[in-house]
């Protein structure tokens, strides 16, 4: 897909990172197999995109990355545990594949969302924000002028710290 993209277009400029499913089960409950495919949705589909795209955006001269994660990296909400995991999973992997691009034009960066009214839920969810609401973050994480940030988190346009200056999760 990303070859094709890239083919298609001449370039590859932006991967955006936010295939998903959703997940609601206790760990002790989930069903034979369901844990599994929620972490292979989430982190082996953002992985497998990061690891094809590079080396596309490594020979045009750069390109931008986002990688879609959620505040369930940072908590313990019940009926989460394969979500949680796979986007605190997200979270390391960016933080890293970031720093081994470091020496390219490629930025690698995260976007919280917010709890937004998408299919993963099952069901529409009309208290949720819509999904329109997250595009000036996206965009602007799109657009980053060369030597933007990399590896940090994006929540409202704005850089969300996870950690303070101990390495101690903000809540």
């Amino acid at each position: 897909m990303i070859d094709f993209a890239s083919a298609e277009n001449g370039s590859l400029d932006v991967l955006f990172n936010n295939a998903g499913l959703g997940y609601g089960y206790k760990l002790e409950d989930s069903p034979k197999g369901e844990f599994e495919k929620n972490v292979a949705v989430h982190l082996f589909g953002c992985i497998s995109g990061m690891k094809y795209a590079i080396p596309i955006m490594r020979k045009q001269g750069g390109g931008r990355i986002i990688n879609t994660i959620s505040r369930n990296a940072e908590t313990n909400a019940p009926t989460t545990s394969a979500y949680s995991a796979a986007k605190a999973a997200i979270w390391s992997a960016t933080r890293v594949t970031a720093n081994e691009v470091a020496d390219s034009n490629i930025l690698i960066n995260m976007l919280i969302p917010g709890p937004t009214n998408t299919k993963i839920w099952g069901r529409d969810m009309k208290h949720l924000q819509d999904p329109e609401e997250t595009y000036p973050t996206a965009k602007m994480l799109a657009t980053l002028e060369d030597n933007g940030p990399r590896a940090k988190v994006f929540w409202d346009e704005k850089e969300y710290p996870m950690f303070n200056e101990n390495n101690e999760i903000l809540r």
